[in-house]
């Protein structure tokens, strides 16, 4: 069975607008989403299931990820990395970048923020840590485009996708030293995130597939087809399903990886990138309906 729409939520100015990563942070109980076309970042309170606020000045802003009342937002538009207070909703700092960021992650309890920067005609693509609280930074360059990015369980490495070649990059956090290259052999690797059980990464790419790895060994060990080119993927692991945001023409698909077995729900055109909220409910980012599906996933 499809996923079953439980509500819908409005947001200001969003019917036709392009949006980006979006991160449910249990601290705050607050769904962050990138309003990439408004350059600003768009809090849910999702106990209450409504909009909360519109935080400006986040120029191009590529996504958000959330961990323990803190929210790391990348601005594509502006070079940096923005920290913020999940509660408060106030900047804390504000650290410069490579060109074009877009992947990220926070660990609270490590007091890291990392961001895989896409470059430009001036710099190539690069990778960043940045010490959080003592303001540190090391960076490497990157063999291609990164997309999304996540880490192990003890985030000790971090795992990033590269469109061309097609690979995961990993990494060792947070000096970045002896970085290796997994090859994906589907095309354009895009969305990804892991399931720390049973140690696999999902890695949805541009040929209309989900590629399943080990995260310990990088060997493939599943392949699945979807229903286009994706792009924001979860794994839930309270249901154990991958889901997969597919914004043309407007789907996610759900594949359960213990058999293979898949569903597909209709969103909306554009409709490309989700938050989860574990438990139960995934948060899908719609221009078409001006705001925000939010799905069963039970």
């Amino acid at each position: 069975m499809p996923l079953k729409t439980i509500g819908t939520i409005a947001i200001p100015e969003a019917a036709g607008s392009e949006f980006d990563h979006a991160a449910f942070d249990a601290k705050s109980r607050r769904v962050f989403i990138a309003h990439t076309a408004r350059n600003c970042i768009e809090v849910i309170d999702h106990d209450a299931g409504r909009h909360i606020a519109t935080l400006p000045g986040f120029p191009g802003v590529a996504g958000a990820v959330a961990d323990d009342g803190q929210i790391l937002a990348t601005n594509r538009g502006g070079a940096s990395v923005a920290l913020l207070d999940a509660v408060t909703l106030e900047t804390r700092a504000t650290f410069k970048s490579g060109a074009r960021p877009n992947g990220a992650v926070i660990v609270a309890r490590s007091s890291l923020g990392i961001a895989a920067c896409i470059g430009d005609d001036k710099e190539a693509p690069t990778l960043h840590v940045y010490g959080l609280s003592d303001h540190k930074q090391v960076s490497i360059e990157l063999p291609g485009r990164p997309r999304w990015c996540v880490t192990d369980a003890a985030a000790e490495r971090l795992f990033l996708c590269i469109r061309e070649p097609s690979m995961v990059l990993v990494a060792p956090l947070p000096d970045l030293g002896a970085v290796t290259h997994w090859k994906i052999p589907s095309s354009g690797a895009h969305g990804l995130d892991i399931d720390h059980s049973r140690q696999r990464l999902y890695v949805a790419c541009d040929d209309s597939t989900l590629v399943e790895i080990s995260s310990t060994s990088g060997e493939v060990t599943n392949v699945w087809p979807i229903g286009g080119p994706p792009d924001v993927t979860f794994f839930n692991p309270a249901t154990g399903l991958v889901h997969v945001a597919i914004g043309e023409p407007g789907l996610v698909d759900s594949i359960d990886p213990r058999n293979g077995h898949s569903t597909r729900t209709v969103t909306g055109a554009g409709a490309h990138t989700t938050a989860l909220v574990v438990p139960n409910q995934l948060y899908v980012v719609s221009p078409a309906h001006g705001g925000v599906l939010v799905l069963s996933d039970s």
